[in-house]
């Protein structure tokens, strides 16, 4: 059993040495981060947007979520954060729809780990409109106003728009994240300088230091404007 712990720690103090050796070099364009050949307009004031894409059926982004919303609330009023549903076919669609409808109720604080962890640990595929509607029921949602929300036209625009943001960033894998309209970077892309085959959570931890560099960047432009 020592041995076991012995071996625990070591593994765990060499994966933390790792993460701060990377986080005290500079992050690079085109290594932890990318630059969008066009920027996007955004409408957060003198504050710094950051768009989440990501998707319900990602379970990569169920993975993401705890150590977002963590550095979500870190970040304080420093920035507009908003999440974006993502589909890369038309039977995402009722994911998309259904993140908007838990928006438009004011629900997402209550359900949003609720419904990834139906996905991602219950196993739940909630892919289509009934097994949403079943679900949202037996968390208490009346079937009828969930129902009315689901299929309005708010909802269902709202869903386009993710769609054309989805196209306007290039968006190809999920999560990803969106600096100010101009920068984006992702577990993925923040741990490719890393040594290969690095742990989920080092990755995540990757892209959160990244975040923070390009939050940072970004609020200083604007400070120049």
């Amino acid at each position: 059993m020592r041995l076991f712990f012995s071996v625990l720690a070591t593994i765990c103090f060499a994966a933390v040495s790792l993460i701060a050796a990377a986080a005290s070099a500079a992050p690079q364009n085109g290594v932890d981060y990318r630059i969008l050949n066009t920027p996007q307009n955004t409408d957060s004031g003198k504050k710094v947007e950051v768009l989440e894409f990501f998707g319900y059926f990602c379970p990569h982004c169920n993975a993401f979520e705890p150590s977002l919303s963590d550095w979500v609330k870190k970040q304080g009023n420093n920035i507009v954060f908003k999440r974006v549903p993502i589909a890369f076919g038309s039977e995402m669609i009722p994911q998309q729809r259904l993140y908007y409808a838990l928006e438009a109720m004011g629900k997402t604080e209550e359900l949003h780990k609720k419904v990834f962890s139906a996905i991602h640990v219950e196993r739940k595929p909630l892919m289509k409109e009934d097994a949403i509607v079943d679900f949202m029921v037996k968390q208490g949602i009346d079937k009828q106003k969930f129902m009315d929300t689901f299929n309005s036209f708010g909802v269902q625009t709202l869903a386009r728009r993710a769609s054309q943001l989805q196209e306007a960033y290039k968006i190809d894998g999920v999560p990803t994240v969106a600096i100010d309209g101009r920068y984006m970077t992702s577990p993925s892309i923040a741990s490719a300088g890393l040594p290969p085959n690095q742990s989920e959570p080092i990755m995540l931890v990757a892209a959160l230091k990244v975040m923070d560099f390009l939050v940072a960047k970004a609020a200083a432009e604007k400070a120049k404007k």
